[in-house]
């Protein structure tokens, strides 16, 4: 029995790494992230967002972050999925799409195969696509900005708008719900849209 991979995506200050978090506790499932899900992704990721490396080129970024997804699939996903279980992910391929793609103007075939290559064929069953209004993602962010964080509002419009449109073009596998309110009710709405997917059989 194949196990089912949920990812959360979404910009910064969502809520989706609090999401992620709530549905695996309730799932009783195993919780990862990227960039960051290994020690070895830990690395990558403290390279990618130190706000010091300003240099890093676009397709250098795009690599570091397939090659913590390659680690990540590896080490963590794939284990758990060929033993049947659920793993619930902040972050997967979604976000390079947004962000390297999208955001950053490389081109998005380019992208997908390489993340996908990346993945050796892991792609998430289900993915939560948290929205909040720019004023709340702002407010939950405060001042202090990682790299991705810092870049320019117009850069953080095309990832929204690409997330938007990655969710239009696979209705069946992407979900997009309303990240306002309470952790709690947020969470419900998590529940809602999740819970009939996984019921119906995600693979």
């Amino acid at each position: 029995m194949l196990g089912v991979l949920i990812a959360f995506e979404g910009g910064e200050g969502t809520g989706k790494s609090t999401q992620a978090a709530r549905l695996a506790e309730r799932l009783g499932a195993t919780l990862t992230r990227e960039p960051g899900g290994t020690a070895i992704g830990g690395r990558i990721r403290a390279l990618v967002l130190d706000p010091a490396n300003q240099e890093l080129a676009d397709r250098a970024e795009a690599l570091l972050m397939a090659a913590d997804r390659a680690q990540h699939v590896a080490e963590v996903i794939r284990p758990v999925l060929d033993a049947g279980g659920i793993v619930v992910t902040d972050r997967f391929a979604g976000s390079s799409l947004a962000y390297q793609s999208y955001g950053r103007g490389l081109p998005l075939e380019e992208i997908e195969r390489l993340s996908r290559w990346a993945t050796d064929g892991v792609w998430p069953d289900v993915v939560v696509l948290l929205s909040v209004p720019d004023a709340v993602a702002e407010a939950r962010l405060g001042d202090e900005r990682d790299r991705m964080e810092g870049v320019g509002d117009g850069f953080h419009q095309r990832v929204a708008d690409g997330f938007r449109a990655l969710a239009a073009a696979d209705p069946e596998r992407w979900v997009v719900l309303d990240g306002t309110g309470t952790v709690d009710e947020v969470a419900d709405r998590v529940w809602a849209a999740v819970a009939p997917r996984l019921e119906a059989g995600a693979r």
